[in-house]
């Protein structure tokens, strides 16, 4: 079995910026929660101000009589048109005496409005700072030195700071962003090369600027928004802003909306070829009144008080004919009875579900409890694999970056993914190390079956366990497999687990006396 990998000690310039912004933050009396949008709003500022002026260096010079306007010119490129008052020169060289919280609030305020794309997403909170450590700050972003991060650097330093707000802010941090490893894998396993691309529970947008990278490693000659449609909902109006900035520092173009998608669907009738996701789990209380007319929920509404399954329909029912989707649930949904089994037996049958993968503990920001990333291919039906699905165990596979958090490292998703292609049918890739990892295990290129990692089960093989799509109850244990856990670790797991099970069991009493009260007129 592919062992699990320790974590190397070496510090990126990302982390380098995230510990001397953090240290300016610990000198303040500021709490993580209300220093991560302005920060965030900050490195936005210095993107856009570095990409106009790369811009205009490029800029042919004009006739004399030409009168497109500056701003019309760079934003035929695609680069937002900064004001002069909006510069991080012109806001360094405000005098001590100035009040620099207002410039910068000021500075947002006139970006937006050259740039309607923007218009009421940047904050404008710098107040909350104070004058010295927004200049403090301000001075440190502008030495980012570019050289030091190849590629997409300030979408990497984005990326970097959203993940450690969100580590530091716990439950609400998994709200808004999903560790991008785990991103990652979904966006191999999905292929999103070209179409609508819709993420329901869009967060900050992590799923889309993932899938703008994977365009970018697989096709040299064609950017992002020439090949995909980026549709998001979000319903809480700050994550949607953080998501419109997300887009806008990796150049990418989308409709976001704000609103709950429980309730409602604001890309009606557009087909999506790709769903990607990781939805809020085993949430309760949905009002059933609103959406039991609902046209995506047709496969039924589940009984109980939770909206795995109400989740699950809004990714299916999105989907174009060949539309693909991945999303992360909790394990449970995988073997969940009565009428949520009744719906996903239906999916099964619909020849939809391609593959599915059991994730170990402790990949998220908010949670310890392990996941299932579901696979689904409309498309499927009309292939050879139309009556099978691919399960894979990966719970031993990752990288353990301290006590409380693990993560894929490339060579794993490489790995994982390999293992799909040649289910698939499809030429494995080796740009990330795994070549040596799979010829371990399968010599000959060819797919097969290994226990205690994956299988290929028939759609007979799943009825035969009650339309369950647990990897644990295909996959079997490998031989010889040795528990490498910590032991204090799988404690809170399991009591995380049986908390959870109190909790619902208390629930049920509750509701059984409250119906039992009404049947007796008490």
């Amino acid at each position: 079995m592919a062992k699990a990998s320790k974590n190397e000690s070496k510090t990126s310039y990302q982390e380098e910026l995230w510990n001397a912004a953090d240290k300016l933050r610990a000198q303040s009396s500021l709490k993580t929660n209300e220093f991560s949008t302005p920060v965030l709003g900050l490195i936005f500022l210095k993107y856009a101000d570095w990409r106009f002026a790369e811009a205009t260096k490029k800029l042919p010079p004009q006739s004399g009589r030409s009168s497109v306007s500056l701003k019309d010119r760079v934003q035929e490129l695609g680069v937002l048109f900064m004001p002069e008052q909006a510069r991080y020169d012109y806001l360094l060289s405000r005098p001590e005496s100035e009040n620099i919280a207002k410039a910068v609030n000021d500075a947002m305020s006139l970006v937006e409005q050259q740039n309607k794309i923007l218009e009421g997403v940047l904050p404008k909170n710098y107040q909350r700072l104070g004058n010295s450590l927004l200049r403090d700050l301000l001075k440190q972003f502008n030495a980012i030195q570019m050289d030091k991060i190849e590629g997409d650097a300030f979408g990497k330093i984005y990326e970097y700071f959203l993940g450690k707000f969100a580590s530091a802010e716990g439950q609400r941090g998994g709200e808004f962003f999903t560790p991008t490893s785990l991103v990652r894998l979904i966006v191999e396993i999905l292929k999103p090369i070209k179409g609508n691309v819709y993420d329901p529970a869009c967060g900050s947008g992590g799923m889309f600027v993932q899938s703008s990278e994977f365009i970018k490693r697989t096709i040299s000659d064609k950017q992002p928004n020439d090949l995909i449609r980026i549709y998001g909902q979000e319903k809480t109006e700050e994550t949607s802003k953080l998501c419109k900035m997300n887009l806008a520092v990796h150049c990418l173009e989308g409709e976001i909306a704000t609103c709950n998608s429980m309730e409602v669907d604001k890309f009606d009738g557009i087909k999506m070829d790709f769903v990607m996701a990781n939805p809020p789990f085993n949430v309760s209380g949905v009002d059933k009144e609103k959406i039991k007319n609902d046209k995506r929920y047709k496969l039924g509404i589940p009984k109980v008080d939770n909206a795995n399954y109400l989740w699950i329909q809004c990714f299916y029912s999105a989907l174009s004919n060949t539309g693909r989707a991945g999303f992360v649930m909790p394990n449970s949904a995988s073997d969940a009875r009565q009428s949520e089994q009744t719906i996903r037996e239906k999916i099964i049958k619909a020849n939809a579900v391609d593959v599915m993968v059991s994730v170990g503990s402790n990949m998220f920001h908010n949670v310890t409890l392990p996941c299932t990333l579901w696979f689904l291919d409309k498309g499927k039906k009309d292939t050879e694999r139309k009556d099978k699905v691919l399960f894979l165990d990966v719970r031993k596979i990752y990288k353990q970056i301290d006590k409380a958090h693990r993560e894929f490292t490339e060579e794993q998703i490489e790995f994982i993914t390999n293992i799909v292609k040649l289910y698939r049918d499809e030429k494995p890739s080796f740009d990330f190390g795994s070549k040596t990892l799979i010829r371990q295990y399968f010599p000959d290129m060819q797919y097969k079956d290994i226990k205690g990692l994956c299988k290929i089960a028939t759609l007979d093989e799943i009825e035969k366990q009650d339309w369950s799509l647990n990897s644990g109850r295909y996959v079997g244990v490998a031989d010889n497999a040795e528990e490498d856990y910590v032991f204090e670790d799988k404690l809170k797991e399991l009591n995380d687990e049986l908390e959870k099970l109190n909790n619902d069991a208390h629930g049920l009493e509750s509701k059984i006396t409250l119906n039992i009260k009404n049947l007796l007129g008490v």
